[in-house]
């Protein structure tokens, strides 16, 4: 039993969020902002730290021929990718070799931007702050399918977690292609 939670869901901690996100989507709390789909220009995806999941997204997203930037809410700037993510990308086919973090503070926002974002209590801080929460934000897992509302952190878990975290995030970016034709670069 331990081995599938290790795969699927990272740790015991994974397996909770991912329930609980679920409880909370099914129940319309997890704070989403949408704009009509036809409006949306740019996708943000959002993490942590901007050296795993948002920076796979952002690199998947970029390699479908979509408008997309990311950012971490806890990160410096400048931190190149988590090396063994950047070594399970390659593998999959996307380069994240040049990938830099980007902080929260620095992000600009532009006019049809949407904060695509991984975990529901990330939700939660970008609604809370003031100058992010009137923007569009919704959870990216929830355009995989089938909708994913928790996308745990694989950062410093089990290397066998992994694969299964990114083909979440690349069932959710292929869901972005149809969601956002605007969005195309």
């Amino acid at each position: 039993m331990a081995g599938y939670i290790t795969q699927k869901y990272g740790t015991w901690r994974g397996l909770l969020r991912s329930a609980l996100a679920h409880g909370e989507v099914a129940l319309g709390r997890h704070q989403p902002l949408m704009l009509n789909r036809s409006e949306i220009r740019r996708l943000v995806f959002v993490c942590h730290g901007n050296i795993c999941r948002s920076a796979y997204a952002q690199g998947l997203a970029r390699t479908a021929g979509l408008n997309a930037i990311g950012f971490g809410l806890s990160t410096s700037a400048g931190a190149g990718a988590h090396p063994p993510l950047v070594i399970a990308a390659a593998a999959r086919g996307t380069d994240l070799g040049q990938h830099q973090s980007q902080r929260v503070e620095d992000y600009v926002a532009q006019e049809g931007d949407i904060l695509l974002v991984m975990e529901v209590r990330q939700m939660r801080q970008i609604a809370a702050d003031t100058r992010l929460g009137a923007l569009p934000r919704q959870l990216l897992g929830l355009y995989a399918s089938p909708p994913t509302p928790h996308i745990h952190d694989p950062y410093g878990l089990d290397d066998g977690f992994l694969p299964a975290c990114l083909t979440r995030i690349e069932a959710a970016v292929a869901g972005l292609v149809t969601a956002f034709p605007a969005a195309r670069a």
